[in-house]
């Protein structure tokens, strides 16, 4: 007699979310930051977008088809998404062949080799990221100098706000330093626009800002780890300068700056590794700012979003076993 029943594996959810959907928001998401990098660096940003989209989705379909041999998921998105996160965080003049070496490093190395979407521990765009800067660190701090109207004359490169920061510090006291950085009068409106060099992605605080908002409203991210990340950077930077403005700058400054944005709300959000729970997740952002602030102000690179995402990605699994909930049919104790 054949059993009536079918088991299958939890969770035994009915939902209309699925990994397409998700990703693809997440994809819809980044729409507003690609349009300012298309604006500010032409057929650059057009030719690093469509290779690193393309080399990361056929990595993956040649692994999956010829070594693991298993069901392709290329249709689902995940690939897509890592290929344009890892072009968001390369500067835009950067060598075709250095962004395939990315690709591969990305999701051969920090995706498939742990099993694929959902098992790996690490963001691969951000492993990708922090592979290149130290296999090819001229390549990957030669910044373009954002020229709009899709220009098409020779690049002309340029330091980061946060690199000439960096280079600065210790040789002249922090105003000074401002002030030679954004002139006698911060116009930070402008570098919330994206007109400061950078990575591809963190140009732009206002058009990140524009797809967190999407996120959020179609509940792909949750506050957690975004509030608990912009509240321990910018209040951790905000006390420094508060103890010594003569040698930190304002954390406005940093806040507009770098890659903070882009990590906050499309990198430190990695559904894959970061923790589950609510007070995971914010244990987890606190640790992000706090680190990310650490490195810029004492640090030997003058950016560390990227590494204090990797650092705290790697205490996930920690974070998630401190902080299980309570297992569904457990009798709690209550104490009279």
């Amino acid at each position: 007699m054949k059993s009536l029943l079918t088991i299958s594996g939890s969770p035994h959810v009915h939902a209309d979310e699925s990994v397409r959907k998700i990703m693809f928001t997440v994809l819809y998401a980044m729409i507003p930051a690609m349009l300012v990098s298309l604006y500010f660096f032409g057929l650059d940003a057009v030719r690093l977008l469509l290779l690193s989209v393309a080399a990361c989705v056929a990595i993956e379909y040649l692994i999956q088809k010829y070594l693991i041999k298993g069901d392709l998921t290329i249709n689902d998105g995940s690939a897509i998404v890592t290929g344009v996160l890892l072009a968001f965080n390369v500067p835009a003049n950067l060598p075709w062949w250095i962004i395939i070496i990315g690709a591969i490093v990305a999701i051969g190395i920090a995706k498939m080799a742990f099993g694929g979407i959902g098992k790996n521990p690490f963001n691969p765009a951000l492993v990708a990221r922090v592979f290149l800067l130290m296999s090819f660190p001229v390549q990957m701090t030669t910044w373009p100098v954002p020229q709009p109207n899709f220009p098409l004359t020779d690049v002309i490169t340029g330091a980061t706000p946060l690199g000439i920061l960096k280079e600065l510090n210790g040789k002249m006291p922090a105003p000074e330093a401002l002030q030679q950085i954004m002139g006698d009068a911060p116009d930070y409106i402008n570098y919330l626009i994206g007109f400061q060099g950078g990575s591809l992605g963190e140009m732009s605080a206002i058009a990140l800002l524009l797809g967190a908002v999407y996120m959020f409203f179609r509940r792909v991210i949750t506050w957690h780890i975004p509030v608990a990340y912009l509240v321990s950077a910018i209040g951790f930077a905000a006390i420094m300068w508060l103890i010594d403005p003569s040698q930190y700058v304002n954390p406005l400054f940093h806040l507009v700056t770098g890659g903070l944005m882009l990590g906050i709300f499309f990198m430190a959000t990695d559904m894959v590794s970061s923790p589950m729970s609510a007070r995971g997740q914010i244990v987890y952002g606190v640790g992000c700012g706090v680190i990310t602030m650490v490195i810029r102000f004492w640090g030997g690179y003058p950016e560390g979003v990227s590494f204090a995402i990797l650092i705290m990605n790697a205490f996930a699994p920690l974070i998630n076993n401190a902080f299980k909930p309570v297992r569904f049919g457990k009798v709690v104790a209550v104490k009279s």
